[in-house]
């Protein structure tokens, strides 16, 4: 059996370049379709998951909140790879400001970020799966996808919509062999964080979370983990 294709939206850095390099780690020979808008930093992570145990590695930048942009994606994805195994929405962006400064601009940059992203890109790798009668989609959420933060209006709503759109999935995939899992993480080592001034000891290193989505796929075909929380151990900060 050829090794499954897995296609990681934000592969370009942070948890998104981490999922990449443990399932080339763990699942030697896999095939992955990195995702992101900066072709440079895809082709830089390619590079080291083909390092790390990957078979066929191939990056395709896109703009993940631009319909054009994604169907365009999908057709190149599915020439080169024939299906789609494992998605992983992954793709996302993080603006504080308190709800009286939001400014519609900014929120719907980050709504198109975090949550039209995974509606777009779903409905072009899922009917695959259906088809097959098989697949594993993953959809990035958060912490904020299910307690409210404060100076996070626009990054909660969104959050909160992908775990809406996920349970929903869930139910409608179920009986098609398509496994649907939210995964709720907290403080996570990445760009959103650099600035921050949190001590790194204090929150989650971005392999730790990118290990949860192999272990959950590895589970056998007659369990799915719908939904995991994550956080650092030393509580939210």
């Amino acid at each position: 059996m050829p090794k499954p294709v897995i296609l990681i939206t934000g592969a370009s850095q942070g948890i998104g370049e981490a999922i990449a390099l443990v399932f080339s780690k763990q699942l030697q020979g896999c095939r992955l379709a990195l995702v992101a808008r900066s072709e440079k930093n895809l082709a830089k992570v390619a590079r080291a998951c083909e390092r790390a145990g990957a078979g066929a590695v191939a990056v395709f930048p896109c703009d993940v909140t631009s319909e054009p942009s994604v169907a365009e994606m999908a057709a190149a994805v599915e020439k080169r790879f024939r299906g789609v195994d494992v998605l992983i929405n992954n793709a996302g962006v993080f603006r504080a400001a308190p709800f009286l400064e939001l400014t519609v601009e900014e929120f719907d940059t980050v709504v198109a970020a975090n949550l039209r992203s995974v509606f777009l890109v779903s409905r072009q790798i899922v009917p695959g799966m259906v088809k097959r009668g098989r697949g594993d989609v993953f959809n990035m959420s958060s912490i904020a996808g299910l307690e409210a933060y404060p100076n996070s209006t626009a990054y909660c709503a969104a959050k909160f919509g992908v775990t809406g759109m996920s349970k929903v999935l869930r139910e409608e995939l179920k009986e098609k062999g398509v496994r649907v899992t939210t995964i709720h993480p907290g403080a996570t080592v990445s760009p959103s964080w650099k600035a921050s001034g949190v001590k790194p000891e204090r929150i989650m290193p971005a392999e730790d979370v990118a290990r949860a989505f192999f272990d959950i796929y590895s589970l056998s075909r007659r369990t799915v983990v719908e939904e995991i929380v994550l956080r650092p151990q030393l509580g939210d900060v």
